[in-house]
């Protein structure tokens, strides 16, 4: 059960692929349920996969985000024609509520994915006073689960901390035949205006306010005062881009990317900027690793989990706005340790494949249907 789904790009429907097609490569039949998208028609491949799509509409100020309407009564009669051995919750929203109720009816072990700071999005958007009450709800929907699954030992510490219920950590992974330094292009930087000697900072994801975008902005003008022809690249799209290209003439907006192209993109750059402090993790930080890219991160998710201090990357020493533009700053300086850093998560990022990741999921699941 799932909100977002390809073709939608972000890190929770990556994630979500992967899992499915390990699961696939291996003999296992699924399901996905998911809202419909404009145009959309649901696949089916060699009969082991099927997509089921439901209404849905966009998420309010979030409007390339969709969730899906409850859709008991249709579960459980899916269910009960052809039974499912497990069901996983992937995102909260109505229809990943729905799913837990007809699953409870059903006898149907269930487990939960806790993906996104969904509480801590509402203070981006002028909500603040939701936060409490959007994360009593997310407690309560875990809780009703046999185990909820999260991508770092921090966040399950946090969960636990605070009555979840049962937390697991499934790690998520890299695929470094697609992102590695091998796909640094000198095309791509001529078509951004730099030659070969200037540092391009790279910023991969949404560009919108919950990311935390302002504070890359702010370290990038700062560490202009040592690197005056350094250019920024921003990969992406979001509410915030027409304003900042506005304000911005001299950035480069480069869109939505995927696949090679996203690859070149990451490789091509060479400091990455992380200043999001409201993700649970963060692929684009192990994209970035993969690509041999040095990073400016706050300690926390994937940053925290994956990144060694001045080892394969750079880790703010407070969490403060002024705190990620000093360590910005200083490794802009030093091209040396700039390289240095690169390439150690390049090396780091070999020993994140995905199989031993899907072969956790699976034991998740098993733990579920044998009742552990």
């Amino acid at each position: 059960m799932t909100e977002t789904f390809a073709p939608e790009i972000n890190g929770v429907a990556m994630t979500l692929g992967r899992l499915v097609d390990g699961m696939l490569d291996r003999g296992y039949t699924v399901t996905v349920f998911r809202p419909r998208q404009a145009a959309d028609e649901p696949r089916r491949i060699n009969g082991h996969y099927t997509e089921q799509l439901l209404p849905g509409m966009p998420i309010p100020l979030y409007r390339d985000m969709r969730f899906g309407f409850p859709a008991g009564a249709q579960l459980r009669a899916s269910w009960r024609k052809r039974r499912p051995d497990a069901v996983y919750i992937a995102t909260e929203g109505p229809l990943g509520w729905s799913a837990v109720s007809a699953a409870e009816k059903l006898g149907i072990p269930t487990l939960s994915g806790f993906h996104t700071n969904f509480h801590t999005y509402s203070r981006h958007y002028r909500l603040s006073l939701l936060e409490p009450l959007i994360f009593a709800y997310l407690r309560k929907l875990h809780r009703r689960t046999g185990c909820t699954l999260v991508p770092t030992a921090e966040l399950a510490a946090q969960l636990r901390d605070r009555a979840f219920g049962r937390v697991e950590v499934l790690q998520r992974g890299v695929d470094t035949e697609l992102f590695n330094p091998g796909r640094r292009s000198a095309q791509l930087r001529r078509q951004w205006g730099v030659r070969p000697d200037q540092l391009v900072c790279l910023y991969v994801g949404r560009i919108a306010a919950e990311k935390n975008i302002h504070t890359a902005v702010a370290a990038f003008r700062a560490l202009q005062q040592a690197r005056p022809h350094a250019r920024l690249v921003l990969v992406g799209d979001g509410p915030l881009r027409a304003t900042l290209a506005t304000d911005n003439p001299d950035f480069v907006f480069c869109g939505v990317r995927r696949g090679v192209e996203l690859a070149r993109h990451y490789a091509s750059g060479e400091l990455f900027l992380f200043p999001s402090q409201s993700e649970t993790f963060g692929n684009v930080v192990t994209e970035a690793m993969a690509s041999g890219l040095a990073i400016v991160a706050y300690k926390q998710a994937a940053a925290g989990e994956h990144i060694c201090d001045g080892g394969n990357g750079a880790l703010a020493g407070d969490p403060t706005r002024a705190g990620f533009v000093r360590r910005a700053v200083d490794l802009a300086r030093d091209t040396d340790t700039l390289a240095n850093l690169g390439r150690n998560a390049a090396a780091y990022a070999t020993s994140l494949g995905w199989a031993g990741i899907v072969e956790r999921f699976i034991q998740l699941l098993n733990e579920q249907i044998r009742g552990q």
